[in-house]
């Protein structure tokens, strides 16, 4: 077998979960490695998530703010939150869509799944970019305290550029979600 054609795959030999809370869980795994040898891979095990740009039909984007508690920082991101056991990511997205900003969408476009980090998280987060919307009640969780407000989407890509907004999950979506609005523009 050449260089390029070596099998990457790593097996699970054997897991243990060494702390479980209420969202994250982390393992303790033996793998085996390609060449053979056993290693020590610690996983923080979590249930998955989505993330919406919710776009007006005036082209701006409807953002939360809150605060952070692992960086102590005040955040600006998209409306985004954890998936139920066994819920549709689309469901999730609609739901946390209305709790965190009180809008309704008529369109849900698809903009994949992002892989926060990849070396020790197994967490998927649903992108979405949400059309179409409808002011409704807002309706947060008891927990969560947020601020909505609203930039048009050229001025959130430049802030994203420039590197004012630090989530990554919010910098995938807007990029994606800015990349879809300006391709749709330039097939009609």
């Amino acid at each position: 077998m050449g260089q390029h054609e070596i099998d990457l795959t790593e097996e699970r030999v054997s897991s243990e979960e060494v702390y479980g809370g209420k969202l994250v869980h982390l393992f303790r795994d033996t793998a085996r490695l390609p060449n053979g040898k056993l290693a020590t891979r610690e996983v923080l095990r979590l249930p998955g998530a989505v993330a919406v740009v919710p776009l007006t039909s005036e082209g701006n984007v409807i953002l939360v703010r809150q605060y952070r508690y692992p960086f102590a920082e005040v955040m600006l991101e998209i409306p985004a939150g954890k998936l139920d056991p066994g819920e549709d990511p689309a469901d999730c997205a609609r739901r946390e869509l209305s709790e965190e900003t009180g809008m309704e969408a008529e369109e849900l476009v698809s903009l994949g799944v992002y892989y926060p980090s990849v070396a020790v998280l197994d967490e998927k987060i649903h992108l979405y970019l949400a059309r179409g919307l409808t002011q409704k009640e807002s309706h947060p969780d008891e927990d969560e305290f947020l601020r909505a407000e609203t930039l048009p989407l050229n001025e959130l890509v430049e802030r994203i550029l420039r590197g004012d907004v630090p989530d990554g999950k919010t910098q995938a979506a807007v990029l994606k979600a800015w990349h879809l609005v300006r391709f749709e523009g330039h097939s009609r």
